[in-house]
């Protein structure tokens, strides 16, 4: 089955219509159900192929390259690291200036243009003293290492930053634009208030302004009622799919449609059904999965665990799982906190075992290439 993860981009531009609009797809994806489509196998398998790199420090997002390498975002180190695809080797891509890592912030997300072919831009979600913002960087990697990335050219600013809860996932869709996971930074309240960037999902151009399509059209927010956004990507059929931390009960999966709430500080997890919240596709217990960085790949979202410790399937029917999600890798390679699509049944593992939270042995930490199913 094709799929679309995070940082990537397919197809031409959707129409800009709303969920309901009928004969039409939404941004999100969020059109004609893919009842065509046939659901992957209730159980499925993952086979680690190999270590790719090992001794990073602090990784968070992953970017693959055209050319089979990848970029890595160091959160503490504020820099991005650019991996060998082949050798494993690493080498200094740039540093990112202005990073202030302090507590869950630093620099985080990562994202390669819908155009890099032509424009090369390389686009970082990243912590400062002030707030959380998206740069632009121009990659060449004909330059040295420690100078492959230009000056970074800010196209938004002002997302509120916090020492928890600061989100920092970014992907460009399948309509080639922007979608930006933020948290609410411990400030509840903020996930409600439409006026706030705190605790959304934004859409925006490459440029940084609003998406047109938008439920406002002068606002970047796209769907509101999050604690803390760190998974973005996109099924066959372009519909969201977002992983969100909850606080003590309930760790979820959500179907992201345009102008949905869902729910937090008022809903952990399912709420009593009342219709005013969106419910979780799936939920799980925070010490199972404590979520980060999710892909489709073989017709199942498969979801990272920090403290869960594990790899988590979720195959997928339609805008629904087909079966009961499915946990591998458990407590193998510690704390997990990305999973890129790598092409075909493959995906990019990427430990977080220095992130001040885990317990780093010699080779953390790691990138891994899984074969899945």
């Amino acid at each position: 089955m094709a799929l679309l993860g995070a940082g990537c981009s397919s197809g031409p531009a959707e129409p800009e219509s709303g969920p309901s609009s009928p004969g039409s797809a939404s941004p999100s994806g969020s059109g004609s159900p893919s009842a065509a489509s046939d659901a992957p196998p209730d159980k499925g398998s993952v086979e680690v192929v190999r270590t790719l790199a090992t001794g990073l420090k602090s990784p968070w997002g992953l970017a693959p390259l055209p050319d089979g390498n990848l970029l890595v975002a160091s959160r503490d180190e504020g820099e991005i690291v650019q991996v060998d695809g082949d050798s494993g080797r690493t080498s200094e891509a740039g540093q990112v200036p202005g990073v202030d890592a302090e507590g869950e912030g630093g620099l985080l997300g990562l994202a390669l243009s819908p155009d890099f072919a032509t424009d090369q831009l390389v686009y970082a979600y990243f912590t400062t003293a002030s707030d959380n913002r998206i740069a632009s960087m121009r990659y060449d990697a004909k330059k040295p290492a420690g100078e492959r990335l230009s000056a970074p050219s800010t196209i938004f600013k002002g997302i509120p930053k916090g020492f928890t809860h600061n989100g920092g996932r970014i992907a460009f869709g399948p309509d080639k634009m922007l979608y930006v996971g933020t948290g609410e930074t411990g400030d509840k309240g903020l996930a409600q208030d439409k006026e706030s960037l705190g605790g959304k999902i934004l859409r925006m151009t490459p440029e940084g302004e609003p998406a047109r399509g938008n439920p406002d059209g002068d606002s970047v927010v796209w769907s509101y009622g999050h604690r803390n956004v760190q998974g973005l990507a996109w099924d066959e059929d372009r519909r969201l799919w977002a992983s969100e931390f909850g606080q003590d009960t309930w760790d979820e999966l959500n179907h992201i449609e345009k102008n949905g709430n869902y729910g937090w500080p008022d809903v952990e997890g399912e709420g009593d059904g009342d219709g005013d919240f969106r419910d979780p596709v799936e939920q799980w217990r925070t010490a199972d999965a404590s979520p980060s960085g999710i892909a489709v790949a073989e017709g199942s979202v498969w979801m990272a665990g920090l403290r869960g410790e594990r790899l988590w399937r979720i195959p997928l029917s339609g805008d629904k799982p087909s079966a009961k999600p499915q946990a591998f890798l458990e407590g193998e390679y510690g704390r997990l906190r990305t999973v890129v699509s790598a092409g075909g049944d493959k995906l990019w593992v990427v430990t977080n075992e220095t992130d001040g939270r885990g317990s780093p042995e010699k080779d953390d930490d790691r990138i891994l290439e899984v074969r899945v199913r």
